[in-house]
């Protein structure tokens, strides 16, 4: 039987901190602090298409899995060309964006391990959201904070249901506006660079589901942890509750700060990571006290142990290129 073959087109890509896998929150939620610029590429920079965008207070995006990990994912994934990203829209894009949706069948898994069951339990992968898939095609569900047009904040006013905002603009990492029109969203569960295909409003009534029961993931669902920074001395160095990282009086912090670029750990960045490891990033067969993890996000390293229902942050590390 001949295998038919969808093509799909990158329309936007994503920008945020996320620069590793390691932290992005495994599922899109409402509530997360962290914001993403999805840019439009050039082809469907076209202002009528968002026409009528800004009545929608959420938003369904269709994305792909650019980077899963290469044990797992199959080596005729056409959809992985092309995907793997600048960290800024004023980089450089990819020569094509025309993308084949569909693996080599034979290179699939039926089962994979959700890290969150411990890693050693296998379940059916339709049963997941697991990255490692026939198709490596992502679906979040995020609030849309504000609309721009070609560099311009969209006008009219703020919508009554408060979808996009019309003034002061949003932070969001990693570059700033692109002169393409672009969707500021919280919520999104994905990497920096991630192409984008697809965007459609979320409708309450008929895509909201209270009485649904959640299989295996009802057990985690709640998982959370206690954040504490106790053991990173910080000072106010700046405006807006920037802060400057000190080296703590027993060395757990090893901060190299570019001075000569004024860089500062913002309070909003701290609140950013804050909800990351909340979220508990650690695979859940690893439960060693004393492991150090380090994480990268918005150009920081961060380095942190889990005691228990606790997480230390015992060091940040400005990155450099």
């Amino acid at each position: 039987m001949e295998q038919r073959v969808m093509k799909l087109e990158v329309i936007a890509y994503a920008h945020n901190g996320h620069t590793d896998k390691f932290g992005i929150p495994r599922q899109s939620r409402e509530e997360s602090p962290i914001l993403t610029r999805i840019v439009f590429e050039p082809k469907f920079n076209v202002r009528e298409a968002l026409r009528g965008i800004e009545g929608f207070s959420h938003l369904w995006i269709l994305w792909g899995f650019s980077r899963p990990h290469p044990s797992h994912a199959p080596q005729n994934n056409i959809l992985r060309e092309n995907v793997r990203e600048p960290r800024s829209p004023q980089s450089k894009q990819p020569s094509a964006s025309v993308c084949s949706g569909v693996p080599d069948v034979e290179e699939w898994s039926p089962t994979v391990r959700p890290p969150r069951l411990g890693g050693n339990k296998r379940v059916g992968v339709f049963a997941t959201r697991s990255p490692f898939r026939p198709n490596p095609i992502g679906l979040s569900s995020v609030k849309l904070i504000e609309v721009r047009y070609n560099g311009g904040v969209m006008n009219g006013g703020t919508p009554s249901n408060g979808g996009v905002m019309n003034g002061d603009a949003p932070e969001v990492h990693n570059g700033g506006r692109s002169g393409r029109m672009e969707l500021i969203v919280s919520g999104a569960d994905v990497l920096d660079g991630t192409p984008v295909y697809d965007i459609k409003p979320y409708l309450s009534f008929s895509d909201s589901h209270p009485e649904a029961v959640n299989g295996f993931a009802e057990d985690v669902k709640d998982h959370s942890l206690e954040v504490d920074w106790s053991a990173v001395e910080t000072e106010t160095g700046g405006r807006d509750g920037s802060k400057e990282v000190r080296r703590t009086r027993n060395n757990a912090l090893i901060t190299r700060l570019s001075r000569a670029n004024n860089a500062l750990f913002t309070a909003k960045e701290q609140e950013e990571i804050s909800y990351i490891l909340q979220q508990d990033p650690r695979p859940g067969y690893q439960n060693d006290p004393s492991r150090v993890y380090k994480m990268d996000y918005a150009g920081w390293r961060v380095s942190f142990r889990v005691e228990g229902q606790i997480v230390r942050v015992v060091g940040i590390d400005r990155m450099t290129d």
